[in-house]
């Protein structure tokens, strides 16, 4: 078995936001001889966090992995870094958006998780925001999540366990169910 030319390195790095700092850090990984295969940035309070999923050959990833410890803590963050491998994904021929808005308090996030958990689903992107309370309004929740269903299951039931859990915790919420059709080999 030949060894894969691409090598992989999953990059978390978390700091205070300032100006720049996502394009001195893109340009790094560039210089290196990597490619952002995938990443995501987040705001949370003044800090941010980015993750990265880079490729490259052997030697540019071995450069990423010594240099960008001593760029990190030029820029005053905290990096950490993992070689992970390429995965064939398995199939997943249904999405699930949900979108939900409810009066914030402790264990929503986590109910809204378990139902996708208790239905076999992978949850790909999840994303939740606190609005505060003003004008005698109590804080609201924002949530969003992307999920995947299993080859084997439909992801239509869910609609139901999701609907019904909205109107237990007295939430707006939407759902959106895709089937794409099973590709045969």
């Amino acid at each position: 078995m030949t060894p894969s030319p691409h090598h992989y390195l999953v990059i978390t790095a978390l700091g205070a936001d300032r100006p720049g700092i996502v394009n001195t850090i893109t340009r790094h990984v560039s210089s290196c001889g990597c490619n952002i295969e995938d990443s995501r940035l987040a705001m949370l309070g003044e800090e941010f966090t980015f993750i990265m999923l880079l490729s490259g050959s052997w030697n540019a990833i071995t450069l990423i992995e010594s240099t960008l410890p001593l760029k990190g803590a030029e820029l005053d963050l905290l990096i950490v870094m993992k070689r992970t491998a390429a995965q064939e994904r398995p199939a997943m021929p249904a999405t699930v958006w949900v979108q939900v808005e409810v009066t914030d308090s402790p264990h929503l996030i986590e109910r809204f998780t378990n139902l996708f958990d208790v239905h076999n689903m992978n949850i790909a992107e999840l994303s939740s925001r606190t609005q505060p309370a003003q004008d005698g309004n109590p804080p609201q929740l924002y949530i969003q999540i992307t999920a995947h269903s299993p080859a084997s299951q439909d992801a239509s039931v869910i609609e139901d366990a999701f609907r019904a859990l909205c109107t237990e915790l007295e939430a707006q919420g939407s759902i959106n169910v895709v089937n794409y059709p099973q590709q045969d080999d």
